[in-house]
């Protein structure tokens, strides 16, 4: 290795912004491609997985990398924006390289791996893995760093990185994207193997994997779902929004439908049922059945007390119904719960809500459906995948 040449330590990468020469931003790197070498050579970077304001994925080559440091990383400004395709001989640096148990070849120990390091070659731009920083004992993960003594070894000290590995732990992936929105770590979880995104949903807390499940694509969420047992699918299931959960369980076979609402509490089970006798794009089938509700004599200090909740969304803690009585708008009609998904929307549309009331023929509040929920179920099933309907010239324009 060059003489004084910094060593990177690739967790610290993720996340990071990555920036052209003119210091636009053009996306963050969510994971590192290196390719595997015949016996202990260390192993290449090839390059980033860099996600553009799109959501598309790319891979930035190390070749167009002109300096990491200082929490960022400064590329040519050339950019292919086609998606990325891992190829059989790369492996991907967070998604199935952290957390893998390996053995050291002195003394025959498993360990597991918490990070790996890298630096760039002499008088080249070719940079490789030199160390592995990993814990002795039994697996632990980033979490719990009390448990086993850590090291740092070169990478010829280990081996085990290119053996298929059964129950790997997720604790050091989890670690890595612990600060990413929702949506983020459900994009994260959508390009992980069914096996590894299996391991990490199965680490992640009910609330948590409840957040990123309503934010995956439908064959996502079952899949992961069917491969939680019984007790804790239904755990997961409470812990959602009530209007996606039910969603989630009306695309399951009937008798997992019936087995997963008896796991439930009986008033969520209830909701769900609910909510399920409805038409799913009908007012009463987007609506959420727990709106914010206090007493006409109740105080804007107690509505705004309700609303700071963090549980709740922007949109849902948009409106509080029957708020302070002199503040009361009786003039806008609210939605049956038969209203159909264009009736709905045009009703966003024309009076500019974020979040409406669902009322039945009696006047009684249903709940409320919003904006967000909307756009879900009018947009293409696959629009996740299409970063927004961008092509890939304006992909190239968006990323400077």
């Amino acid at each position: 290795m060059a003489a004084g040449a910094p060593r990177i330590f690739l967790s610290h990468l993720s996340g990071v912004a990555a920036f052209d020469p003119a210091g636009d931003q053009v996306g963050r790197v969510r994971d590192l491609v290196v390719m595997l070498r015949v016996g202990r050579r260390p192993p290449r970077l090839l390059g980033l997985v860099v996600e553009l304001p799109t959501r598309r994925r790319i891979f930035l080559p190390m070749t167009r990398v002109t300096s990491i440091e200082s929490g960022q990383v400064i590329t040519t400004g050339v950019l292919n924006v086609r998606r990325f395709e891992q190829r059989p001989t790369e492996r991907l640096v967070f998604g199935e390289l952290l957390d893998r148990r390996v053995t050291l070849v002195e003394t025959g120990e498993e360990v597991t791996v918490l990070d790996v390091s890298v630096q760039q070659l002499p008088a080249r731009r070719d940079w490789e893995v030199d160390r592995v920083f990993v814990r002795k004992g039994r697996k632990g993960g980033a979490f719990r760093r009390n448990r086993g003594e850590t090291l740092t070894v070169e990478w010829s000290a280990v081996t085990g990185f290119s053996l298929e590995e059964h129950g790997q732990g997720a604790e050091s992936l989890l670690a890595t994207f612990e600060q990413l929105h929702p949506a983020d770590l459900a994009n994260v979880l959508h390009h992980l193997s069914p096996k590894r995104r299996a391991e990490v949903a199965a680490a992640l807390d009910d609330d948590r994997l409840a957040d990123v499940l309503e934010e995956l694509p439908e064959d996502d969420q079952i899949e992961i779902l069917g491969k939680l047992k019984g007790e804790r699918a239904a755990d997961v299931l409470e812990a959602m929004d009530p209007d996606d959960a039910a969603d989630l369980l009306a695309e399951l076979p009937e008798e997992e439908q019936e087995r997963l609402l008896d796991l439930m509490q009986p008033a969520d089970a209830a909701d769900m049922r609910r909510l399920m006798s409805y038409e799913e794009r009908t007012a009463g089938g987007l609506m959420n059945p727990e709106p914010i509700v206090l007493r006409p004599d109740a105080t804007v200090a107690d509505a705004l007390a309700r609303v700071r909740n963090r549980d709740l969304s922007p949109a849902l803690a948009a409106q509080v119904y029957a708020l302070v009585g002199s503040m009361l708008d009786d003039d806008l009609l609210p939605l049956a719960p038969d209203a159909t998904l264009p009736v709905v929307a045009g009703f966003f549309a024309t009076y500019d809500m974020v979040a409406a009331p669902v009322v039945n023929e009696a006047g009684s509040l249903l709940g409320t459906v919003t904006v967000d929920d909307v756009l879900d179920h009018m947009l293409p099933e696959d629009w996740r995948e299409t970063e927004y309907h961008l092509d890939e010239e304006e992909a190239a324009t968006d990323a400077g």
